[in-house]
Formats: structure tokens, C-alpha cells, sequence
């Protein structure tokens, strides 16, 4: 499976968002820190910018990205929208979501690991689309792994979004509605992706 190695904090920097908002709370970087002039960027690099930045938070890569953005420009309503539902609704998301892993690539690992059951079913693909009503569950075995339970209790203050229902008592989520626009909580310029495509 492909990944994306490239540092974090570096690649944040490059794309303008905050390590802090994908959960690397202890990453910086002061790597050239002088060296970006600020330059007027053509309407080309800044859908571009806007494309890579929507990837490297979710961590999917090109060929998977096209895929959602054929798929989204299939289903009814905005296209742009319908992207970042899609994003929103993986499987990985949803356990970086509701508070099981520090970052989304710790829930991709996690999810491929095999310790979370939807549906009562262990699935192991992170791009495993969840649709309203279904229940996201730690299985029952992995519910005593260190890493696991820290999260959990570092991870307390951090609200799931309202489209999560999160049931701490049986460590479970349930998928209550369909993600808005309102509950991601990144600035992102989707229309500025679909111009990209649309050329």
C-alpha cells in the first residue's frame, strides 16, 4: 500500500495549515524560516494548493483522491461538497474523530491493525465508507492496549462532531447524520478543487 512519508511539520508549513490541527501538537518546524518571500500566486497554484492541502490532511494520495472527485461529481448536489462528505465519511476519519488516535495516520493504522468492528463486523480497509446508522466499535480485545486507552483519556476534551454519536460506555460511536460543510473544522476552498478538475 502506498504511503505518504514526507515530514509532517515540513509539509504543513508548505501547504499554510498548523501541525496543531491534524493533532501533532509537538511538531514545528523553523527549517527556512526567512526564505519564503511572499509572492502573488496565479489562480492555477492556488487550486493546486488547495487540492494538496485537502490530500495531505485526509492522507490520501492522487489516484484515491481522483476517485472520490469522479464519484462526487456523480452524486446529487455540490460537487465540492460531496468530496469532502466523502473524505469525512472513511473509516479512519471517523476513528481519529471520535477520539481513538492522536492523528488521522494513527487511525489508518489502527483500522488496518483490525481493532475496530462496524456494524459488529471487523473491518480493516481505512477508506470504508460509514453511512448514517451504522456503529463504530473498539473491539472487545483491543479495549486493554495502552496506546488505546491513553488516547482515549487524552483525547476526552475533544468533542466528536455532531454527526457522531460517541458512547463511552461501550466505546462505540454511531454515525447519526450525514457531515455539513459546518462540521469540518478546516478551512478549505472546495470549489477552488473543482475548478482544478474542471479544466
Amino acid at each position: 500500500m502506498a504511503k505518504n512519508r514526507e515530514p509532517i511539520a515540513k509539509h504543513a508549513k508548505a501547504l499554510g495549515i498548523s501541525p496543531a490541527t491534524m493533532g501533532y501538537y509537538k511538531k514545528e518546524t523553523t527549517r527556512n524560516s526567512n526564505s519564503q518571500v511572499r509572492r502573488k500566486k496565479s489562480e492555477y497554484a492556488m487550486q493546486l494548493q488547495e487540492k494538496q492541502k485537502v490530500k495531505f490532511v485526509y492522507g490520501v494520495l492522487e489516484k484515491q483522491f481522483r476517485g472520490y472527485y469522479e464519484r462526487a461529481e456523480r452524486m446529487p448536489g455540490k460537487t465540492g461538497e460531496n468530496l469532502l462528505f466523502q473524505l469525512e465519511n472513511r473509516l479512519d476519519n471517523v476513528v481519529y474523530r471520535l477520539g481513538y488516535a492522536a492523528t488521522r495516520r494513527e487511525a489508518r493504522q489502527m483500522v488496518n491493525h483490525g481493532h475496530f468492528t462496524v456494524n459488529g463486523r471487523k473491518v480493516n480497509i481505512p477508506s470504508y465508507q460509514v453511512k448514517p446508522g451504522m456503529v463504530i466499535a473498539l473491539k472487545e480485545s483491543s479495549r486493554g492496549i495502552e496506546k488505546l486507552k491513553a488516547n482515549i483519556e487524552a483525547n476526552a476534551f475533544r468533542p466528536a462532531p455532531r454527526w457522531l454519536e460517541y458512547d463511552a460506555s461501550n466505546f462505540a460511536g454511531k454515525v447519526v447524520a450525514v457531515p455539513t460543510k459546518e462540521d469540518i473544522d478546516l478551512p478549505i476552498e472546495e470549489h477552488l478543487i473543482v475548478e482544478l478538475y474542471s479544466k
